[in-house]
């Protein structure tokens, strides 16, 4: 056996991690069919074990707190989208501003990290305001925290970058500085498998 044989891919999940994985995913789709309708998990489920490279990004969501679950099947595609589905902005993908050029503009007090290069990162796309629109006809979702969106150039050229939540039973778009963050806004993303 080589050193190589015994360091696993950083993509790939341990089988018990695996297995967990896919009773939580399993469980918050069940519990949530209202998101899904028409979706059969077994479906999913085949869908994810041919992808497991998706399955890592998946776990990345999870273990950030992002709850992901099934919202559409496109089926032009032959895809299933997960987005994050937790009640407020995924835990640990909080405190962080928008993109690099915004970390590193700023001379004091950085962030640990930012929105655009943790999504990338895990392997999945921050949400749109449009796909985060779609997200809240599903339930309530950022009634005590906000989430940065994908943010349009011509905003983000200007300095500025775009956020929503929910409040008063309304969505709202809000703009900030890129640079700026809070301890409750964090981001929401979504996956094609």
């Amino acid at each position: 056996m080589t050193k190589s044989d015994t360091i696993s891919n950083k993509k790939e999940l341990l089988l018990e991690q695996r297995e967990e994985l896919l009773r939580a995913l399993k469980a918050r789709f069940e519990k949530n069919m209202h998101r899904h309708k028409g979706v059969e998990w077994v479906k999913v489920q085949a869908k994810l074990d041919a992808n497991s490279e998706k399955l890592w990004s998946l776990n990345e969501m999870e273990i950030t707190g992002g709850e992901p679950d099934v919202i559409v099947h496109d089926k032009e595609a032959g895809e299933y989208i997960f987005y994050d589905c937790s009640a407020e902005s995924p835990k640990g993908r909080r405190s962080v501003c928008y993109d690099r050029e915004a970390l590193e503009s700023r001379k004091k007090h950085k962030p640990e990290n930012n929105a655009i290069d943790m999504a990338a990162d895990m392997g999945i796309e921050i949400l749109t305001e449009e796909q985060y629109r779609e997200l809240q006809k599903l339930g309530n979702f950022d009634t005590k925290t906000s989430s940065w969106v994908k943010t349009p150039a011509n905003i983000r050229e200007l300095g500025g970058a775009i956020f929503c939540d929910r409040r008063y039973d309304t969505v709202f778009v809000y703009h900030n500085g890129a640079e700026s963050y809070y301890a409750a806004r964090g981001f929401r993303g979504s996956l094609r498998i």
